[in-house]
């Protein structure tokens, strides 16, 4: 039977303590015991549905991880304060020094960065390698590799994984498949095609307001448990913790992810189509043109189409800002990073949220200074926006 990942969401039913329709917020930084033995069996991780300090877990963060688990088909998750909150503890929790990580070469700046700049503080070497061959990513693995790291739809490029064929690799080797899947939410469901640890930015698609930061990560219980370790669990003792308040808040939004997404695939689908038939160089997943259109069709949950992301080549730094400056101007949206707004956010990757990457890697991906990545918000005459945008373009000269 299909996986219904809006379903499971839609199942979780939660009371305040009130009989509130709402979870209540434990705003609270530190939890009572009735008996110091509880404490002790708390602080061993063996006392359930008790609550020790705020680092450690709260009911809301609880909450929140509980649905976000269900959504993606894990066992559990911990939610964390940012993307990188989660991304970065996932890693560490798996890798000590002397290992070694083969990660997909077109992935979020901030991981790249981590992966290549910091990790090799600690001695984790990574090996960058083109995520879609899945023969280099064999040839890739030494007897220290630890993780297969990737991201599902990736930032910026659109390059999609084959999550069931990474599987088999991780599998083969003993590896541990980590996919970041902030790009997808519901289109794509990675756990049940093999993935170990699903992670998402909560920032972008499922809180979708852009007024919070947050992140998480999914998979087994005893994955987790890991992570939340007084003893050595990265997220516990790093200290990324998520605020019970921004986890009620994200929550909420939660509810309505389903409806978002299919709008924002929707509009983008629509404007994806327009822009290539009108000679631009548009990547989107939902085109027959995309490398990786087929592979998307045969992993995805149908109803939720191909995302909101796309792109399009303009030719050039100076042009890709004088187009993104016009169409900011005429409302169309934001000349800002980020994505999963209601309204549309555009910005040049290779000068910034892929600067992280060194130029000469950026030319060798076919990541060009001219790139604009779009998240296409939740317009209603999507007709009227596709229009606009295409004055702008021909007033700036790239039509």
């Amino acid at each position: 039977m299909a996986f219904k990942p809006a379903d499971k969401i839609q199942d979780l039913q939660y009371f305040g303590e009130f009989g509130g329709v709402n979870p209540s917020i434990s705003d609270s930084s530190t939890y009572t015991f009735l008996s110091a033995k509880t404490m002790f069996d708390t602080f061993e991780g063996n006392a359930d549905g008790c609550y020790l300090y705020s680092r450690h877990s709260t009911p809301s963060n609880l909450h929140l991880g509980q649905a976000l688990a269900a959504m993606e088909g894990t066992e559990t998750a911990n939610v964390a304060a940012s993307g990188m909150g989660a991304i970065t503890p996932a890693i560490l929790q798996l890798c000590q020094a002397g290992d070694h990580v083969v990660s997909s070469r077109t992935i979020y700046g901030g991981t790249y960065a981590f992966l290549k700049n910091f990790a090799p503080r600690l001695n984790i070497e990574t090996a960058f390698v083109d995520i879609t061959n899945l023969e280099q990513v064999e040839a890739s693995i030494t007897k220290n590799t630890k993780i297969l790291y990737c991201e599902t739809v990736s930032n910026p490029l659109l390059e999609i994984a084959d999550i069931e064929g990474l599987s088999k690799i991780a599998k083969k080797h003993k590896l541990q498949l980590l996919v970041d899947n902030t790009f997808s939410p519901l289109s794509l469901s990675p756990a049940e095609m093999g993935a170990d640890v699903v992670l998402h930015s909560l920032t972008k698609f499922i809180n979708g307001s852009s007024d919070t930061m947050g992140g998480v990560a999914c998979g087994t219980q005893e994955f987790i448990d890991s992570l939340r370790s007084v003893n050595d669990g990265a997220n516990m003792l790093l200290g990324p913790a998520m605020d019970s308040l921004r986890a009620a808040s994200i929550l909420k939004n939660l509810r309505t992810l389903h409806i978002r997404v299919k709008q924002h695939s929707e509009n983008a689908l629509y404007l994806a189509e327009k822009f290539e038939a009108d000679g631009l160089k548009t990547v989107y997943p939902g085109l027959k043109s995309h490398s990786g259109h087929e592979l998307f069709k045969q992993m995805m949950n149908k109803e939720y189409g191909f995302g909101g992301m796309l792109t399009v080549d303009v030719g050039g730094i100076d042009k890709a800002n004088e187009l993104m400056e016009m169409m900011q101007e005429r409302n169309l949206g934001y000349l800002a990073v980020s994505l999963g707004f209601y309204k549309t956010l555009f910005s040049a990757p290779g000068s910034s949220t892929s600067s992280e990457i060194p130029e000469d890697e950026q030319k060798e991906m076919g990541l060009s200074d001219g790139l604009i990545r779009f998240s296409i918000g939740l317009d209603n005459d999507i007709e009227r926006t596709y229009k606009m945008m295409r004055e702008c373009m021909v007033e700036v000269g790239v039509l």
